[in-house]
């Protein structure tokens, strides 16, 4: 991949859950990723995946993904759409010192579609999502997915303005967060312009 070809950025949103706060995270992200310059220089774009809109019921291939051979339409249409991205920020809570089983569900769905990738993340949580970020970067390293050193850390006591914890309240990072999310995409943009070169046959 040249340096003048787009790069293909994904937002996923790794929550399925109703009332989640993950959906206003990745608002703020894609706003953010918008205003980047290798955005509006055309060198880079960003869309949004949101896993709920793609019903994965828990894993049902009869087949382990390293194999690529697809039987349900459903894991059809998620491979093609995880196929067309070259980077992933994934955004993601943390439930129990982990990440959603939704999000772990969908990453066990493929193999090659992940593969010579990078991701960058941003966590939330009581403590800023860190510890499902760590387990992500786990399984992510499995999948052959580098992720990016630098990562966001939203606290629900200090990013977020929750008046009933049972509502999503609202989302109010403080302004560093927005310094933090712009290191994280300069190095994912960087990583995944490197590691087309491994996509891309000799």
């Amino acid at each position: 991949m040249s340096w003048t070809e787009e790069i293909r950025l994904a937002v996923i949103v790794g929550s399925t859950r109703p009332g989640r706060r993950g959906a206003a995270v990745a608002r703020w992200v894609m706003e953010t990723a918008r205003t980047h310059p290798a955005v509006e220089a055309g060198r880079a774009r960003v869309d949004l995946v949101d896993l709920a809109d793609f019903g994965l019921p828990l894993l049902d291939e009869p087949l382990p993904a390293r194999f690529g051979e697809y039987r349900h339409a459903h894991t059809q249409a998620w491979a093609e759409t995880i196929a067309a991205y070259d980077g992933f920020v994934f955004v993601t809570p943390e439930y129990n010192h982990s990440m959603p089983a939704a999000l772990k569900n969908a990453l066990d769905y493929l193999y090659a579609e992940w593969a010579d990738k990078a991701a960058g993340f941003v966590g939330y949580g009581n403590q800023g999502g860190a510890r499902a970020v760590e387990h992500l970067r786990l399984t992510l390293a499995e999948l052959k997915v580098a992720g990016v050193a630098d990562q966001v850390a939203l606290s629900v006591y200090d990013d977020f303005a929750i008046v009933d914890p049972r509502e999503p309240g609202e989302f109010t990072p403080r302004p560093h967060q927005r310094e933090a999310l712009t290191e994280m995409l300069d190095g994912l943009i960087h990583w995944s312009r490197a590691l087309a070169s491994l996509r891309t046959p000799a």
